[in-house]
């Protein structure tokens, strides 16, 4: 579980638990710190060992570029002239591959290093300072309202008035510093993940651009290292034929050396200060504590905290309250106490000590049986003057709205975004849910209510309704599937749970959700994507009964939400009730990267092989037998685009079974993702697959109703790729143009 939120209103509390949390996220500051200081010193090494491993390089080019082959005789062949020149070719690559990695190498500072060691200097350094003077203060507080708790009664009422606004003052500061100090917690813990990651992600760019800047070197090469070959190719076959010579040569010369002389490379809770009954050689002593009040048990806990003492609980102590009356300073020293008569001990009386007058009344009508005071306060739900209901008035404005939308402005840009003047709004509202005057609002007429108008009076009707239109009910069920699951799990699970609604809840969720799906097909003009919509809606249609900083951390979450019931539905509103019960639904378990991972390692591995490339220039149809090995550059580039989806257009609307790595006896390529259904391995002929007689109607020309089944799992990463799991059937499968290859470089 992750960091839980710091409330806002728990800095009034300075509750133990709340203490707690933000020791929590304290800690996760000081890690986060000691992160960034161990990654700038591992960036500095790497900088370091980058420069040796470049100096290394540059050095090993030198020498590659000093050497010359000596040749034998007057003259040198043009293979001779290429092989001579080559190693001035490879020191070339090499040092021009080397001011690559140096341009790599300044870019890190700027890029990483720096960016890191700014957001911990500014950001957690700030925290730091923030959490000394909130610390500080949190002493200078409870030591002063210890000391005034502490001033006996009978003194003057004008010095207890004093001290009462002095601490007051204190007490004010303090809650404010708390809120501060709260708020900024928070936002460092949200910034530091785009502060931290995106160096990261900049420092990874300048990585990668590197490594293209190599594969591009490399495509240069290309053209001389196919013409070296060839070279060493001949020169080899000429000295196999030489060598035979010279070898008849040598034996001569043994048999006769003579004839061939020559010559000549929880219902209450707060501070109170209880007095302790052991004897105390200058009275009673009074020990602070954290304590709570639990209403329908009438269970009283004490619980020992003191914020100077490192900030450790103590132990706990339970007592069932009897009844608690108000302690008067007639008969008593201590301002704000009370008496408790504890019910499971016949004749024990607790004297307590609250913080304020305020605090004892809080106290006494919880623990006297009245409805606690709600501090907080709650909006109404009829917010703005406006009775919405989902009743007949409600249904006719919303279909007549939609349909005014969707007739006048669909595809209007920023529709739903682009706010309608207030009184407008709150007019064509008043008009539409009133019996008298709806049948007069005509929503066509342009002259009367422009879109705008409407789309707001659309969004306030749903959003003053007595309970959110997805219920408050089912708020955390909802969100649930939002944060976890696959793709597909999600819809069932969100099927199941709009079933569980209200029957007039469904209908106009139903009708909502028809009419957003038909904006979201619109957004090359109107521009709401589905996500934008998302956003708009995902706050209006659902939301939590109490607002708090946790509620607003699952905003997006709602929009999820809202996303997931556009895109799909026509499956959501379309199942019967029972299709996805909690019996038939999948477990929700969200997909991990070391998941992607695998089903990356899965794939069959591309292994350069320079044998094969060779025939696979001269021979096209040519059978690899090893899978491992693709043919050629271009089988690799093929199998990247049919696994990563780039080309996106073209690597999902085609299934890439043209991979280059496999071909079947008729020249027809096999992909190493997917393999056609119909034809068997490395066959000359197609084979009946084992599927259902329904799904063998596919023995057509091989292009058209022809199947495909997914060897390995493939789960996209953006929206341009396509997911499937390993023994998919894909149908009317047809393979890419002879020409893709070309238009795919093109696009590269």
């Amino acid at each position: 579980m992750g960091l839980q939120p710091l409330e806002f209103s728990d800095c009034y509390l300075d509750s133990p638990s709340f203490r707690e949390r933000i020791k929590a996220h304290e800690a996760e500051l000081d890690k986060t710190n000691r992160f960034i200081k161990e990654l700038y010193k591992d960036g500095k090494n790497l900088i370091n060992a980058t420069k040796q491993l470049g100096m290394a390089q540059r050095k090993f080019a030198q020498s590659l570029g000093d050497f010359k082959f000596e040749y034998i005789g007057d003259a040198k062949t043009d293979d001779e002239k290429c092989i001579d020149e080559s190693l001035q070719e490879f020191s070339s690559f090499l040092k021009n591959l080397e001011d690559q990695r140096e341009l790599m190498m300044r870019n890190i500072t700027e890029t990483l290093l720096k960016p890191l060691e700014k957001f911990r200097k500014e950001q957690l350094g700030s925290a730091k300072e923030e959490r000394k003077k909130y610390e500080k203060d949190t002493e200078k507080y409870y030591s002063s309202l210890e000391k005034l708790l502490t001033l006996s009664a009978k003194k003057k009422d004008q010095q207890l008035q004093e001290a009462d606004i002095q601490v007051e003052q204190m007490r004010l500061h303090f809650h404010e510093e708390s809120l501060e100090y709260v708020c900024k917690l928070q936002e460092i813990q949200e910034r530091k993940k785009f502060e931290c990651v995106e160096p990261m992600l900049a420092f990874f760019q300048t990585v990668f651009t590197f490594y293209h800047q190599g594969y591009e070197l490399a495509k240069d090469f290309n053209h001389y290292k196919t013409e070296l070959q060839i070279n060493i190719q001949n020169t080899r076959n000429r000295f196999e034929g030489t060598r035979s010579e010279v070898l008849d040569l040598m034996n001569k010369i043994k048999q006769n050396p003579q004839e061939h002389r020559r010559t000549s490379p929880l219902s209450i809770e707060g501070y109170m200060y209880i007095q302790e009954k052991r004897p105390h050689p200058f009275g009673s002593s009074w020990v602070k504590r954290y304590c709570t009040y639990m209403k329908e048990q009438k269970i009283f806990n004490m619980i020992t905290f003191d914020h100077r003492s490192g900030g450790k609980v103590g132990e706990t102590e339970s007592v069932i309250l009897k009844f608690c009356t108000r302690k008067s300073t007639e008969l008593f020293d201590r301002r704000f106490c009370l008496d408790i008569e504890v019910a499971d001990r016949p004749g024990v009386v607790l004297t307590v000590q609250a913080l304020s007058e305020e605090d004892r009344k809080h106290w006494m009508e919880a623990m006297g049986g009245k409805e606690p005071v709600n501090l907080l306060g709650k909006t109404s739900s009829k917010r703005e003057g406006i009775d919405a209901q989902l009743d007949e008035l409600g249904f006719s404005f919303v279909r007549n709205s939609i349909s005014a939308i969707e007739k006048r402005g669909i595809t209007d840009q920023g529709l739903y975004r682009v706010v309608g003047v207030s009184s407008k709004v709150q007019k064509l509202l008043h008009l539409s849910l009133d019996e008298k005057t709806y049948n007069d609002v005509n929503l066509l007429a342009p002259e009367d209510w422009d879109i705008k108008t409407i789309t707001s009076a659309l969004k306030l009707y749903l959003r003053n309704l007595p309970e959110p239109l997805m219920t408050y009910g089912l708020y955390k069920e909802f969100i649930v599937p939002a944060k976890c699951g696959s793709p597909g799990s999600r819809v069932h699970a969100i099927h199941y749970l709009v079933h569980k609604l209200p029957e007039k809840n469904q209908v106009m969720l139903e009708i909502l959700m028809k009419h957003l799906a038909n904006v979201a097909a619109n957004c090359k003009q109107n521009l709401m994507t589905v996500a934008n919509l998302g956003v708009v809606f995902g706050p209006t249609l659902m939301r939590p009964q109490e607002e708090t900083v946790a509620a607003i951390m699952d905003l997006k979450f709602q929009n999820i939400v809202v996303e997931i019931l556009i895109e799909n539905h026509e499956t959501i509103f379309g199942g019967p009730p029972d299709a996805f019960s909690p019996m038939t639904m999948p477990s929700l378990t969200a997909p991990t990267r070391s998941s992607k991972k695998q089903s990356r390692l899965n794939r069959p591995l591309a292994v350069y092989n320079p044998n094969v490339e060779l025939q696979g220039a001269d021979c096209p149809n040519s059978i690899v037998q090893d899978n491992t090995s693709l043919g050629s550059t271009e089988s690799v580039s093929s199998q990247s685009s049919a696994t990563s989806g780039s080309p996106p257009q073209k690597a999902r609307n085609h299934l890439n079974t043209n991979g280059g790595s496999l071909t079947d006896g008729s020249g027809q390529p096999r992909s190493p993702m997917v393999l056609w259904m119909n034809s068997g391995p490395l066959s000359s002929t197609p084979q009946a697959s084992p599927l259902p007689a329904g799904d063998q109607n596919d023995k057509q020309d091989g292009v058209t109703n022809r199947k495909a089944k997914a060897v390995y799992p493939c789960e996209a990463e953006h929206d341009s790729e396509l997911s499937f799991q390993a023994g998919a059937i894909f149908e009317d499968v047809c393979p890419l143009p002879l020409d893709w290859k070309i238009h795919r470089k093109k696009d590269l």
